[in-house]
């Protein structure tokens, strides 16, 4: 009774946060009123006219596991060979994130490419990977960004929630030496500790047995376990220059796990706790400090091609 009890808490909790599908009651209990999500990223307005008055190319990648992506590229005519790639987050999409995109396209004149994750968007896939499966996703944007702009590019990496988790991951992973800095806003430290965390928030449910539960329904339905989902285990692998940033008042994914990634973290790292800031809201509460914060650090680990805006 207890083992059937378990499995079926874990089903109650695959389907309202792993399975591909609208999260409007999660979203409702996060605070959401209609529009983005909660996580969707800063500045929606801001960042939805600006996509509008650009001029997207569709890219498509097939990932290790067969699926179907979607990307956006937009190119720019300052580049040199230098492209950020932009992770959005949990239950949002890719061109959620234009208000990043433009510090990077207009600020800074690189090349920009917006995935949509697996489970979002255009891509296909019927579950969300919480940035394990999507490490790899995103190792293949960057071998196919190399394509596009030669070996001597350069990359940076930025993600917001979901997405800031994503990148971290991936910077465990053996990366080209092309991608030269990591930003990541608000990330989780993995996918069970941000699943029993919101558990707890929002529904007084406790992490044992119902974390075990969904794990369990997560390994057989979507090939992976939340336990393995750890950016926490992958920071102190990464290589690359990382930039942490968080907000102070970030109810959803708590500061304390930025500070945790930051401690686990091996190679060059700085990081931002921005006064007052909710969940993806860093750049909302200090838009200027946030360009400035990571144009600075996006070019000290350039090769010295781009210059200060």
């Amino acid at each position: 009774m207890c083992a059937a009890l378990t499995v079926y808490a874990g089903l109650l909790v695959y389907n309202v946060a792993v399975r591909r599908a609208p999260k409007t009651v999660y979203i409702a209990k996060s605070g959401g009123k209609g529009g983005p999500p909660p996580v969707a990223g800063a500045s929606w307005g801001e960042g939805q006219r600006w996509i509008a008055g650009r001029n997207f190319t569709n890219w498509e990648l097939t990932a290790p596991d067969g699926l179907k992506l979607r990307g956006y590229w937009l190119p720019s005519d300052r580049a040199e060979g230098r492209t950020a790639i932009i992770a959005h987050g949990y239950s949002g999409k890719a061109k959620d994130m234009g208000a990043y995109a433009r510090i990077y396209h207009e600020v800074l004149g690189f090349h920009v490419l917006l995935p949509d994750a697996r489970g979002h968007g255009e891509s296909g896939g019927d579950y969300i990977g919480f940035g394990w499966q999507e490490r790899l996703d995103y190792a293949g944007w960057i071998w196919r960004v190399l394509e596009e702009t030669g070996p001597e590019s350069e990359v940076v990496l930025h993600g917001v929630s979901m997405g800031a988790a994503t990148v971290l991951m991936a910077a465990g992973e053996e990366l080209p030496p092309q991608v030269k800095a990591v930003v990541a806003d608000c990330a989780y430290t993995s996918a069970a500790a941000e699943l029993a965390y919101q558990m707890r928030r929002l529904y007084r449910l406790p992490s044992f047995p119902v974390l075990d539960g969904a794990g369990l329904v997560t390994r057989i339905r979507a090939g992976y376990s939340l336990r393995e989902a750890s950016a926490l285990r992958q920071v102190a692998k990464a290589k690359t220059p990382i930039l942490f940033i968080h907000g102070e008042a970030d109810t959803f994914v708590p500061v304390g796990m930025m500070e945790e990634l930051y401690a686990a973290c091996r190679s060059e790292k700085e990081r931002w706790s921005v006064p007052g800031a909710g969940h993806g809201k860093s750049y909302d509460q200090d838009p200027e400090a946030y360009v400035r914060r990571v144009c600075d650090f996006v070019l000290r680990h350039l090769r010295g091609r781009a210059q200060k805006p």
